[in-house]
C-alpha cells in the first residue's frame, strides 16, 4: 500500500505529519487551501474555535478535522469508510493523545441520519462524481446549530439549497471550495472572495 505525508499547517499540532493511505476517492485538502479556510473561520469566529463542535464527513486522512483540532475546537468527530484510512486516523489521534477527536468507521448518511448532536462547523468533502451533495443538504439542517459553517470541497461549482449562503469561495486547481453559512442567522459579507 502507497503512502504519502501532509502535515497540519496551523495550531497546536502544526507541522505535524499526516498518513496519507492511497485508496479511491481519498484526496486530502492541499495545505494552501487549508491555510484559507482557516483564515476564513479565525474572521467569522474572531479566532475563538474554545466551544466549537466539528462534523467531518469524509475524513479521508483526516487533514481537516485534525486542522480544526489542531486549531483548538472543544470536539471534532471524523467520519470514514476506508478501513485502511480509519487505521491511520487513530493511530495519528492516538500519538497525539488527542482525547476531543471522535472517529468513527462508516458511512457519512449514516452518521448524517442519526447523529443528534448540534455542530458548528461541518466539512464537507465527498469523493467527486458521485452526486453527495445532492443526499446531504436535505439531512444537514437538523444537525445545525443556527450560526453553523459548512465548508465545502468540490469538482466544480454546486448549486447552494436555499436555507445557505455562500460567505467565501475560492478555486485551487480542479478544485473548488467555499464557505457557507446555515441561513437562519446567516450575516451577509460583501468581500466574497476575502
Amino acid at each position: 500500500m502507497k503512502k504519502n505525508a501532509i502535515r497540519i499547517v496551523g495550531g497546536q499540532y502544526r507541522r505535524t505529519p499526516i498518513t496519507v493511505v492511497t485508496g479511491e476517492g481519498l484526496r486530502p485538502t492541499p495545505d494552501r487551501v487549508r491555510e484559507t479556510l482557516f483564515n476564513w473561520l479565525r474572521y467569522f469566529w474572531a479566532d475563538d474555535f474554545s466551544q466549537k463542535r466539528a462534523l467531518d464527513l469524509f475524513a479521508g486522512s483526516g487533514a481537516l478535522g485534525f486542522e480544526a483540532a489542531s486549531h483548538g475546537m472543544a470536539f471534532v468527530q471524523m467520519v470514514e469508510s476506508n478501513p485502511n484510512a480509519v487505521k491511520a486516523l487513530r493511530a495519528l489521534r492516538n500519538k497525539l493523545q488527542a482525547h476531543h477527536i471522535r472517529i468513527h468507521a462508516g458511512d457519512a448518511m449514516h452518521v448524517l441520519e442519526r447523529t443528534d448532536h448540534p455542530y458548528d462547523l461541518v466539512f464537507i468533502d465527498p469523493p467527486f462524481h458521485q452526486n453527495w451533495f445532492d443526499k446531504i443538504w436535505p439531512l444537514l439542517p437538523r444537525i445545525l446549530r443556527p450560526d453553523a459553517l459548512i465548508y465545502v470541497e468540490s469538482e466544480q461549482a454546486i448549486s447552494i439549497p436555499q436555507n445557505f449562503i455562500s460567505l467565501r469561495q475560492q478555486k485551487a486547481g480542479h478544485v473548488h471550495f467555499q464557505l457557507l453559512q446555515f441561513a437562519e442567522s446567516a450575516k451577509t459579507d460583501n468581500n466574497a472572495d476575502k
